[in-house]
């Protein structure tokens, strides 16, 4: 371990939002807190959101209600990801079918698009985002204009969104939805592409960023798929089990019980013998199993463990969490 917090590497936090800063309408105990700290270290700060159904102005005005430090030009969204996506292959003044939010019509149209919410209308592509409002009605109607030769773009395939009451279906089930009364696929343009990375440390002028979030398939894939090193926060979705059998693709660089570990040094992992040890908890592949000594309550626990089994195997290709023993 060295004496230095884990900041102190970085120039800047890309943070997901949803499973990192808050559940719903609720703030994520200490994450306020955390992020508002990063100011004394001149650490920049950017919120990379899968969510189109708000507003850069409405998501700053929703993190400052909730303690934590954000103004619009800090949130990096996938609505405007989507439209900059949408405007690289279809001709401005093209009609757009906007299946979503308002906030997903306005950035559509800032591109020189005409939104539009009918499949009536022949539009020359669909833009599909997340809303909550969103009912069978709008799926339908992105569903007949798809199947009429509509370009299709989502601004992300999140499959699920954490709500103070549990885990909810997300824009990646209404994708699904589309896709299986069509046959088609659109292009994405939020997490985990890189483009909506890139963008966001080029913006913050950050030369060394960290990702942070809580979703393997999104953020940590995403923040991996851009170059960058990326640190999996066990606030929301994706626990430690989820990311012990992560793919390769989708594994972590850092494990963090929360936010507030940014600020201290990073805990060693080193082989010991045949496996590795983290703190007191050790870790070693055994008979296609893992056996582990320490507190599944301990993040240095899980930290070993995936040490030792990401090590016995690389190249993952799906995710496959193996049997723990001890």
């Amino acid at each position: 371990m060295t004496s230095s917090p884990l900041i102190s590497g970085y120039d800047a936090v890309l943070s997901d939002l949803d499973g990192v800063v808050y559940a719903g309408q609720q703030a994520i105990p200490g994450a306020a807190e955390a992020l508002e700290r990063l100011a004394d270290t001149e650490t920049a700060l950017g919120y990379i959101t899968n969510n189109a159904s708000r507003s850069s102005e409405q998501v700053a005005a929703h993190l400052r209600e909730l303690g934590a430090p954000a103004t619009a030009d800090q949130v990096f969204g996938s609505a405007r990801a989507g439209a900059l996506l949408l405007a690289r292959h279809v001709p401005a003044g093209s009609k757009v079918l906007i299946t979503g939010s308002q906030t997903l019509a306005d950035e559509t149209a800032a591109q020189g698009f005409i939104p539009v919410r009918s499949a009536l209308e022949a539009p020359s592509a669909v833009i599909q985002g997340f809303d909550p409002a969103l009912g069978w009605k709008e799926l339908a109607e992105a569903s007949f204009a798809i199947a009429s030769g509509a370009f299709w773009v989502a601004t992300n395939t999140d499959m699920t969104i954490p709500r103070e009451r549990g885990i909810a279906p997300g824009n990646g089930a209404l994708v699904a939805a589309v896709g299986a009364a069509t046959g088609a696929e659109p292009l994405v343009a939020g997490k985990p592409e890189a483009g909506i990375f890139t963008t966001a440390a080029a913006a913050l002028g950050a030369h060394r960023p960290l990702v942070v979030g809580d979703r393997l398939d999104t953020d940590i894939l995403g923040g991996n798929n851009a170059g960058l090193d990326t640190a999996a926060v066990l606030t929301g979705v994706d626990g430690p089990e989820a990311v012990l059998g992560a793919r390769t693709a989708e594994r972590p660089r850092y494990l963090l019980g929360s936010l507030a570990e940014l600020y201290l040094p990073y805990p060693a992992v080193v082989r010991d013998g045949a496996g590795f040890r983290c703190g007191d908890a050790t870790a070693a592949v055994e008979n296609g199993g893992l056996r582990v000594s320490g507190s599944r309550d301990d993040v240095d626990t899980w930290r070993a463990a995936c040490a030792a089994w990401w090590d016995a195997h690389p190249d993952q290709a799906t995710a496959a969490a193996p049997e723990l023993v001890g």
